[in-house]
């Protein structure tokens, strides 16, 4: 085969894998503006309604071995890259479906969960495709271009659904979203080749139960404190149970001959790194992604296609940025990108932590923008430069890990500053009540929501300062290089 025949072949193999990443991805946020209708609708708590989002991040993440640590010990060796991409495909459809149909809060929920099992196939695939086919010096901008699927797909969301919902209704943006389900697997079908090989690996039983335990207790434990209060016995009971499972689950691991999970990756001082700061920014990115549109819509009244028009200047700078982070990551590396990308988040989070009655839709506007643009410097010169870092026969571990971390903090990112909102704004109602203030009842509890909105975004400001303090930590692009 000559090397125009394999341009060629990669390029189709990537386009189809980066359509399929961008609809699993898509479907990760694009409920998040219409969670205030969402929540009427259905007749179910903030708490409750955020498990749509929590929940399809749940399923990628706290189910690990299911998605992504049996994916890549278990499904990436025994099926072809074309046969676990359609199954994720056929997933996401059949989850589409129901939800398009969905009359209840828990069938809804079901379908999302379902849609979450095929994408949660889709990234690792999509990482490992990379590593495979892209030599080391080009996967900076290949991982730039999958940037523009990352950041911009849950960035994008909110503007298309929330032109959706006010020209039609929720459940369009599912039923639109099916024929772009079915054209990605004809097109897998016709085009898609393999590029792994396949075998028969061991199962381990026991660590897939100890890390789902582990994961779901914990994750469960934070999104129930806001109904249940921290001092609850289910909550802490989770909370423990998550971490014991957790850590035994690591244990299990180190001493295994064939661990479902190769922890040696954390012996790389900069894959250690750069994976604390993932963690922590892409808790930052889906914090904001979550809390915004409650501030807009029900503090503030906004509509769903207001709350949508505010995201998209950010979206589209994301889009034009990340391309551009990956080839300057080619030439300096990620630390500086990394550090200016989070001095940029630091600005826009800041700014969102006194949040009010009156603060001007420009004002929203302008530091929406400013995190986006932050966001698209960190994301995909961390997660490169992680993975350069490790040696070649570790790449599909610290693909897992990258992308289990990425989940499982988003998860936590969406979870954590709701649970904050819920617990500081029935406080704030509490003192308002009993500092006698002249206000209705409707007044004071929308006041007390604004200030329990800009609590959660205080504590969102303290986990990208931590971020950019860890950033300090890393390696520059010579020490990198060298180290190599």
């Amino acid at each position: 085969m000559n090397q125009s025949s394999q341009r060629v072949e990669k390029g189709i193999l990537l386009f189809i894998l980066i359509l399929g990443a961008f609809l699993s991805l898509l479907n990760q946020t694009i409920l998040n503006v219409a969670l205030p209708d969402l929540t009427k609708q259905f007749e179910v708590s903030t708490t409750t309604i955020q498990w749509l989002s929590t929940g399809f991040m749940l399923v990628n993440g706290i189910i690990v071995p299911a998605t992504v640590f049996f994916f890549f010990f278990f499904f990436l060796k025994r099926f072809t890259t074309r046969q676990l991409f359609i199954s994720s495909m056929v997933l996401l459809l059949a989850g589409t479906c129901i939800n398009a149909i969905a009359s209840t809060f828990a069938f809804l929920l079901t379908g999302r969960l379902i849609q979450a099992a095929g994408a949660g196939i889709i990234m690792p695939l999509l990482m490992v495709v990379i590593l495979a086919v892209f030599p080391e010096e080009g996967r900076g901008t290949a991982m730039g271009i999958i940037g523009l699927v990352m950041i911009v797909a849950p960035a994008i969301a909110p503007t298309l659904a929330g032109f959706i919902i006010g020209q039609f209704s929720w459940r369009w943006l599912f039923i639109g979203m099916f024929p772009l389900v079915v054209i990605v697997i004809a097109l897998a079908f016709r085009y898609l080749v393999n590029v792994s090989e396949t075998s028969k690996p061991n199962l381990d039983i026991i660590s897939i139960l100890l890390s789902t335990a582990g994961f779901g207790g914990i994750l469960y434990g934070f999104s129930s404190a806001a109904d249940k209060g921290w001092g609850s016995a289910v909550v802490l009971g989770c909370l423990i149970l998550g971490a014991i499972c957790l850590g035994l689950f690591s244990w299990r691991q180190l001493i295994s001959s064939d661990p479902l999970l190769n922890l040696q990756v954390f012996k790389n001082r900069m894959f250690t790194i750069t994976t604390i700061i993932l963690i922590l920014s892409t808790m930052v990115m889906y914090a904001d992604i979550i809390l915004l549109p409650i501030y807009l819509q029900e503090s503030r009244g906004y509509t769903v296609l207001e709350t949508g028009l505010l995201l998209l200047p950010g979206a589209l700078l994301s889009a034009l940025m990340s391309p551009v982070s990956g080839r300057l990551f080619d030439k300096i590396g990620a630390k500086p990108l990394a550090l200016a990308g989070l001095l940029f988040s630091i600005t826009a989070i800041v700014r969102f932590t006194n949040l009010s009655e009156t603060t001007s839709y420009n004002y929203l506007m302008i530091n929406t923008i400013i995190l986006r643009i932050g966001m698209s410097l960190i994301t995909m010169p961390i997660n490169t430069g992680g993975l350069n870092a490790l040696p070649k026969n570790l790449n599909a571990d610290g693909t897992a890990v990258s992308n289990t971390v990425r989940q499982v903090a988003g998860s936590v990112g969406t979870a954590l500053p709701v649970t904050i909102m819920t617990i500081r704004t029935q406080s704030h109602t509490a003192e308002m009540l009993q500092a006698g203030d002249i206000l209705s009842q409707s007044q004071i509890i929308g006041q007390a929501s604004i200030l329990g909105i800009s609590d959660a975004y205080i504590f969102t400001e303290i986990i990208v300062v931590a971020a950019f303090l860890v950033a300090i930590l890393m390696p520059n692009h010579k020490e990198y290089r060298e180290a190599i």
